[in-house]
């Protein structure tokens, strides 16, 4: 009896339909593995696996001996399932087209959560009084927020520009922060 899948091949190409139980035998268990991976459904595993044999039968004139038999099977394993997969996929449905029903056609209004007008005023509103507190601060203050936080530079960047040790920008950056806390607490 022939043992590599070479010669069970050219044995079933010749006719000997029984040859191929052999090549079925010795790689059933790892195409169940494969495609039970891929699937996750016993039942499905079961008949894809069965398919997959049956078109590896069926196409056994194409099987090239000069690569492995079982990367040939289990492409066309991984193929199988693939094209399973795609069958399978969900069904969807627009949200924006309208849904039939006994009362007739309805459409739905979904709300946009990210544009919400009234938050948007209260958010410029916002920025508007944090703006006017940061131009109430000192100068020295006002310019060290302003870099830091709406230029975002650091704070080795400020000392440079401003030519002033990073001990003071530290500083005055601690300290605009505290008049700005001390300010907006009441306005916001």
């Amino acid at each position: 009896m022939p043992t590599t899948d070479s010669h069970i091949v050219l044995q079933v190409l010749d006719g000997d339909q029984n040859a191929f139980s052999v090549l079925l035998k010795r790689y059933r268990g790892a195409i169940y593995g494969l495609i039970y991976k891929m699937v996750q459904d016993k039942s499905d595993t079961e008949d894809l696996v069965q398919e997959t044999f049956i078109k590896a039968y069926s196409a056994l004139k194409s099987f090239n001996a000069e690569y492995a038999f079982s990367t040939w099977l289990f492409k066309i394993a991984s193929n199988n399932c693939i094209d399973f997969l795609r069958k399978k996929r969900l069904q969807t449905t627009s949200i924006d087209k309208p849904t039939d029903s006994k009362d007739g056609t309805v459409t739905k209004d979904f709300p946009d959560p990210i544009i919400n007008p009234e938050m948007q005023l209260i958010e410029a509103e916002k920025r508007s009084i944090i703006d006017r507190a940061i131009d109430n601060l000192p100068k020295k203050y006002k310019i060290a927020i302003v870099m830091r936080h709406k230029e975002e530079k650091s704070y080795e960047e400020i000392s440079e520009i401003l030519d002033i040790p990073l001990g003071t920008v530290k500083a005055r950056i601690f300290r605009g922060r505290e008049k700005l806390k001390k300010y907006l607490k009441d306005q916001l």
